[in-house]
């Protein structure tokens, strides 16, 4: 996967989606093999957490928002500061925080929604807030599951707007079942199956071969 790319990984449940994203994250640990990201770091010799302070950041399938919280105040919570409990009892944010955090509300489009309890948002919007959780962390990598899961048409799109946004900045790897979502997204698309690759290439090329005709996009 190249720097600022967007690749989308489809496959048949079971075919090793998540367990990628778990193995990339440190969450899962492979019994051989290496992970590396920039090329020469070795993900598999790190923790989750020095994974995460590498560049690397993670959108579940379900929302994990505070919803009992404002709009702000998580992604407030999110941004990228010292967490050691003496820095965090006298942290306070910066003004370039707060233009970043301004920055980050227009990206996900949740401006007019800042003070607004995350509880009270729609299920797209949730993803949206998260997604900008992320951002806020400031991540070289994101990787997202199955982003549009539940989503109405005009969410979809507007996720599938997000997403080419944030690759001028970002390397995004995008898990989906929702093809024609894929197509509107993503420039090479990875088929998983039985843990092992086996199709690669732009969205026609999959559609097109046997072999992810028989196993998946056949069922």
């Amino acid at each position: 996967v190249l720097a600022a790319e967007m690749r989308a990984v489809i496959g048949p449940n079971g075919a090793g989606k998540t367990t990628m994203m778990d193995v990339i994250t440190g969450r899962t640990r492979p019994d051989s093999g290496d992970v590396l990201f920039r090329g020469t770091t070795d993900l598999t010799r790190l923790d989750e957490a020095e994974i995460s302070n590498l560049g690397i950041g993670r959108k579940f399938q379900k929302a994990t928002v505070f919803d009992n919280q404002t709009v702000f105040y998580n992604l407030e919570l999110a941004r990228k500061a010292d967490r050691s409990v003496f820095a965090t009892m006298f942290d306070r944010p910066t003004r370039a925080d707060a233009e970043r955090l301004d920055s980050v509300l227009e990206t996900i489009a949740l401006k007019d929604q800042r003070d607004a309890p995350a509880g009270s948002l729609s299920h797209g919007q949730k993803q949206w807030l998260e997604i900008g959780m992320l951002l806020m962390q400031e991540p070289e990598l994101l990787l997202v599951d199955e982003p549009v899961a539940g989503m109405t048409p005009q969410e979809t799109e507007r996720t599938a707007e997000l997403l080419l946004e944030l690759m001028a900045e970002h390397t995004v790897i995008v898990v989906e079942h929702d093809m024609d979502f894929v197509r509107s997204i993503a420039r090479r698309v990875t088929v998983l199956h039985e843990g092992r690759v086996l199709a690669e290439g732009d969205m026609d090329q999959v559609q097109a071969d046997p072999r992810v005709i028989e196993v998946y996009l056949g069922q």
